[in-house]
């Protein structure tokens, strides 16, 4: 009998060592965490907040959707998978990365057993007729729901398992919401499964569901030390016309934000239905949870308008919430994370090796102490690896075609993009709008150093324990030397390749493969 008992326990081990984890993504669409955008996901924060890990450092490589999105997928940086931008020219599902996505986290899941689910925006040119149409299924996902094109609301094609499928009057958020659900009711403890859902929100056009409109009437954008701030020591493209907007243009900057927060209130819906959805097939303790967004978002900030793609905290800053089963609960984490570390994460939280040419590191879940985490919310300091430079590029984008004709521009020298008279035709991009950032976090340190490849080499630089609102550029105010080393450390991170590389760039040789 005790031979018996011994074996059962044995095996019982055994059997719970090599039973592999589930998880899921959701990655939203152009959602801040600087502005308040997590204030409207009460769901999120309860049922993967509160149950895992807040992350207060979360980054993104790119602050714009395809470059991001790649740098997810694959734990690279924009100048390995060479996704420059939105545009096919610039990499955004180009020939390029065809051949980068058999490298990705999900195909490397799907091949050591997983069943792998994904339903919603992809890569922005992802099912254009230009880029193969929507017959192509990615390579790693045994069931396909991929959305072609941007992100919109209503009016769009689903790739169905390669089969395009239109709707005109479903609700997209909705649609990604049932189809998850639906999988899940046919998952199994017996085979392990990835589900990535991406729902558009809150990216233009804001659309909320019908459902929700007006339920934040009386909100506005936040008002900050730098919203609606004229500004002379940054970039050219910041200090244009006008500055500051004109009060005619604030109302709509209310409007923008409150849509913003209503469009993602079908996705707090979402969470939580999956959360149930997973409870109720008791996959729930066995499963992880990530929420993340591909890209910040600015609102006013600057005397700019609406949009992303600059360097400062609110487009490049993205909320981060875990939970699972070796995930600390009701914890805040200050360690520095980019989205590149969630490839590896997730491949070694499924207990697979990540590539050493992944320029990502796996995240460390490290516990401080033993508080109660029921009634306490523990703060998670991070470990020896706290300290981190974490580069984020983008590569301006000069578009003929999105110069509106009623505006004073023309497409010129600076190649201008993104400027419309709903913008009070103040361009939201150019094509020497390319810079390099180091964002570095360290214990006593908090600096963003940003370099652009114009005709001036401008460059920028914040102290953010000081300097919050990024008001005061101290490039003129530092030591030569400290402009040296940060200068020296961003030139070897553009050509980093690896994690041991990228982190340390001047100590570590490159990894190829």
């Amino acid at each position: 009998m005790l031979k018996y008992l011994l074996f059962v326990f044995l095996f019982t081990q055994v059997s719970c060592q090599e039973k592999r984890p589930n998880f899921v993504v959701i990655l939203t669409d152009d959602q801040d965490d600087v502005l308040g955008g997590m204030d409207p996901m009460k769901n999120v924060r309860r049922f993967i907040g509160n149950e895992g890990t807040t992350f207060t450092n979360s980054y993104v490589t790119s602050p714009i959707c395809c470059p991001s999105r790649a740098s997810l997928l694959t734990g690279l940086h924009v100048h390995n998978h060479m996704t420059w931008n939105n545009s096919l020219h610039g990499g955004c599902y180009g020939r390029t990365w065809r051949k980068l996505e058999a490298r990705t986290f999900a195909k490397a899941l799907r091949d050591s057993g997983y069943n792998t689910f994904y339903a919603g925006k992809y890569l922005n040119e992802y099912g254009t007729p230009s880029a193969g149409g929507p017959e192509q299924v990615p390579p790693g996902w045994s069931e396909w729901h991929g959305l072609v094109g941007n992100s919109v609301y209503y009016n769009y094609t689903i790739s169905n398992n390669g089969v395009p499928t239109y709707s005109t009057d479903l609700y997209l958020t909705d649609i990604i919401r049932d189809l998850s659900l639906s999988y899940i009711e046919n998952q199994t403890e017996a085979q392990p499964f990835l589900m990535l859902l991406a729902p558009p929100a809150p990216h233009q056009p804001f659309t909320p569901a019908p459902r929700h409109q007006g339920a934040f009437s009386n909100v506005s954008a936040p008002r900050h030390p730098n919203f609606n701030l004229a500004v002379t020591d940054k970039h050219w493209l910041i200090t244009m016309p006008p500055s500051p907007l004109p009060d005619s243009m604030l109302p709509e900057l209310d409007r923008v934000y409150r849509s913003r927060w209503e469009s993602l209130l079908a996705v707090d819906e979402l969470v939580a239905d999956v959360v149930e959805a997973l409870d109720s097939s008791a996959l729930l303790p066995d499963t992880y949870l990530i929420y993340t967004s591909d890209n910040g978002y600015h609102i006013g900030q600057f005397s700019q308008v609406y949009d992303k793609r600059q360097p400062y905290e609110t487009d490049i800053k993205v909320p981060l919430l875990i939970r699972g089963p070796t995930i600390p609960k009701n914890a805040t984490d200050n360690q520095p994370i980019l989205n590149i570390d969630l490839a590896p994460t997730i491949m070694t939280l499924a207990g697979l090796n990540a590539p050493q040419s992944m320029d990502g590191r796996s995240i460390k879940f490290n516990v401080k102490d033993d508080l109660d985490r029921k009634t306490h919310r523990i703060e998670i300091v991070g470990n020896e690896e706290t300290e981190r430079n974490m580069l984020v590029e983008y590569y301006g984008e000069g578009r003929d075609g999105t110069v509106d004709e009623n505006c004073p521009w023309k497409y010129d020298s600076d190649n201008l993009a993104q400027c419309y008279p709903q913008y009070n035709c103040k361009c939201q991009d150019a094509r020497n709008n390319t810079y390099a950032c180091l964002r570095h976090i360290a214990k006593r340190i908090n600096m963003k150093y940003c370099s652009f490849a114009d005709s001036t080499d401008f460059i920028e630089m914040y102290d953010l324990s000081r300097d919050p609102y990024e008001l005061t550029n101290v490039i003129n105010q530092v030591l030569p030397s400290v402009k040296h080393w940060y200068k020296l450390i961003l030139s070897q991170m553009l050509t980093c390749k690896g994690f041991r590389n990228c982190d340390n760039p001047l100590e570590n040789p490159k990894v190829y493969g």
